[in-house]
């Protein structure tokens, strides 16, 4: 069951913390919860408009989705991450062109789980912060599964950024990295560029069904 919504939780958490105007005092940082809070109905209601359901809507939806999600996601931190000592390596434009493969990557592998969303509960349960970081701690109720997901944040000026999604104790960018790690070893950054570029253009062509993530499941090209 955790399985299930996990795709939906994920996904929900690339475009749940997105622009957030603050009229804050810059000696107070805002409150990454209550930049969360306005946001949710315009999500929820994108995901659940009857014009935009359906296989035949998901280029539509998706588009809608994340030009939303660009404007506060932090797909440069989370693309630093998931390279870890590899991404010292690249140059500029090596670092950009990985970030938009990878953002297409999170972009198609999730869309395609979208229609699971049936009006779930989600539950604030707490937040902390530290210096320029922080986490809400939520659950995502739905009948009688309860599922605990946390937001990790970086704060840019007056805006919380989101650069990692905690599902049941499982980091989305560490998932990452792990699989990437084992690549980088074993076959290098060309290798692993060729997987990420493949697997980006396997969910582009099934937009709209589900999807796997595990990029590690493909041989080496």
């Amino acid at each position: 069951m955790i399985r299930k919504f996990a795709p939906f939780v994920v996904f929900m958490g690339l475009i749940l913390f997105l622009s957030c105007p603050s009229s804050t005092n810059a000696a107070t940082p805002p409150d990454p919860t209550e930049q969360l809070r306005p946001f949710m109905d315009r999500i929820v209601s994108i995901l659940t408009d009857p014009e935009l359901m359906g296989d035949e809507n998901c280029i539509q939806r998706r588009d809608k989705v994340m030009k939303v999600a660009s404007e506060r996601f932090d797909f440069d931190e989370m693309s630093k991450r998931v390279l870890g000592k590899e991404w010292r390596k690249l140059n500029d434009d090596e670092k950009k062109h990985f970030v938009a493969l990878f953002t297409k990557l999170l972009e198609h592998a999730y869309i395609g789980k979208l229609e699971d969303y049936s009006k779930q509960k989600v539950v604030f349960k707490g937040q902390r912060i530290k210096n320029n970081r922080a986490q809400v701690m939520t659950d995502v109720v739905d009948k009688d599964v309860v599922i605990s997901v946390s937001y990790i944040l970086l704060l840019d000026s007056s805006v919380w950024k989101v650069y990692d999604i905690v599902v049941e104790g499982v980091s989305l960018v560490r998932n990452y990295m792990e699989q990437f790690k084992g690549i980088l070893r074993k076959n290098g950054y060309a290798i692993l560029l060729k997987q990420v570029e493949d697997k980006v253009s396997e969910l582009e062509q099934g937009i709209g069904k589900p999807c796997p993530v595990d990029i590690s499941e493909k041989k080496d090209a």
